[in-house]
């Protein structure tokens, strides 16, 4: 195949790729085995795949805020959000407040975010680990020593940020407000 032919297949690989990520909020979320294929095309094409976590129950200004910040980081947002079993044994029975098909709903329409994986695990090692993101990002409310997944992200040659918080916005915060 000659050098022509093998850069318009690359420029069609990007373009098809390009479409596949101009999902709906639907398609954005996905099982890991059902984006393994799409996230390593996206990484042979050069994209800076970043990876988040969370609960992510009630979504607010801080979560937003967050969510942009990590997305500039590189070029696809990949966000592991805890399962709803996952999220009661982290926060406790009453929680999670919205279940996990309406907390990956609400994450996959924020333009920032490209794909939505939910994971049933206390932890996203085993997702960070497959994913093996470019940039792992948390919040300002974690220490780098402190963030699962960072040793292995370090050692594959990536890199882990830990971004400012907003002050004055916690979901636990908001229930306990509306709880009285």
């Amino acid at each position: 195949m000659g050098k022509q032919t093998k850069q318009i297949n690359k420029q069609q690989k990007t373009r098809n790729t390009t479409l596949q990520l101009k999902m709906t909020f639907k398609t954005k979320i996905q099982t890991l085995s059902s984006s393994k294929e799409l996230i390593q095309d996206l990484k042979n094409l050069g994209h800076k795949i970043v990876f988040t976590n969370g609960c992510f129950d009630i979504l607010h200004l801080g979560h937003i805020t967050y969510l942009e910040q990590a997305k500039e980081n590189g070029d696809i947002l990949i966000v592991g959000l805890n399962s709803d079993a996952s999220v009661k044994r982290l926060k406790g029975a009453e929680r999670p407040i919205k279940d996990e098909e309406s907390r990956a709903s609400i994450l996959a329409a924020l333009s920032s975010v490209d794909l939505v994986i939910i994971f049933e695990e206390d932890t996203p090692i085993d997702l960070i680990s497959a994913v093996a993101p470019d940039v792992l990002v948390k919040g300002g409310d974690y220490n780098k020593e402190d963030i699962v997944g960072a040793d292995f992200v370090e050692e594959h040659g990536g890199k882990v940020e830990v971004l400012p918080f907003l002050e004055g916005y916690s979901s636990t915060d908001l229930i306990n407000k509306l709880n009285g």
